[in-house]
């Protein structure tokens, strides 16, 4: 246990390399994206909307597709009424008020990180991400979840409950669902990927900035 303790010291406080710390830079700045570009993507095709109804869900707002004879999010929520779905609010999404919160704080935690220069603080943040991404993807399938089962039972047209697709295709009553990440889960998972990547680079260092962290000292043996 004891060199478990001091191998876990020793990589904990290794310092950060320059490669290093340039990666954690282009990871934030990949995070920008999130703040522009759509997360999720649904499209809802059927006899009668062949060109398909499209949805776009960002970090702080749901857009639907428009044209000049149709707003995509309105013709869906009059859909929904038929079938006694909730129609879908932004005011119903609480995730819209803390995403864009929690990723700048993600942000923020990564310069941090670069600035003070220690593993320690570097893994804090892949672990935190790591938390927020296995949540958001869990309240996601959850929201879609609860409107596909919480029908009004007096709707016009009955449907038999059901969860619209995180992924993929599904067909829901006469409409085919489709249901695809977009530009800004991509920027997510690069920054991951970025701060994975300087763990790698920082763990494997040269020799002699692992001696500063002071290896013989912590007893640790290669």
């Amino acid at each position: 246990m004891q060199a478990f303790l001091r191998k876990a010291n020793w990589f904990f406080d290794l310092p950060l390399t320059g490669k290093t710390r340039v990666l954690i830079v282009v990871a934030v700045l990949t995070l920008i994206v999130t703040y522009v570009s759509p997360l999720w993507y649904m499209a809802f095709y059927s006899n009668q909307y062949t060109d398909g109804l499209v949805l776009d869900i960002y970090t702080f707002k749901l857009e639907g597709g428009k044209t000049p004879n149709r707003d995509d999010l309105q013709e869906i929520n009059s859909l929904n009424h038929y079938i006694g779905m909730r129609p879908l609010l932004e005011s119903d999404f609480s995730e819209f008020t803390w995403l864009p919160f929690v990723i700048g704080a993600l942000m923020l935690l990564s310069l941090r990180a670069a600035v003070l220069g220690k593993m320690a603080n570097l893994v804090d943040v892949v672990i935190l991400f790591a938390y927020f991404g296995l949540f958001s993807l869990w309240s996601f399938y959850h929201r879609l979840y609860m409107y596909g089962h919480n029908l009004d039972p007096t709707a016009a047209i009955k449907v038999e409950p059901f969860t619209p697709p995180i992924f993929g295709e599904k067909v829901i009553a006469n409409f085919t669902v489709q249901s695809y990440p977009q530009m800004a889960s991509y920027a997510l998972v690069m920054f991951w990927l970025l701060l994975m990547l300087a763990v790698f680079f920082s763990w494997r260092q040269p020799e002699t900035a692992r001696s500063t962290v002071g290896e013989e000292k912590l007893g640790y043996v290669r």
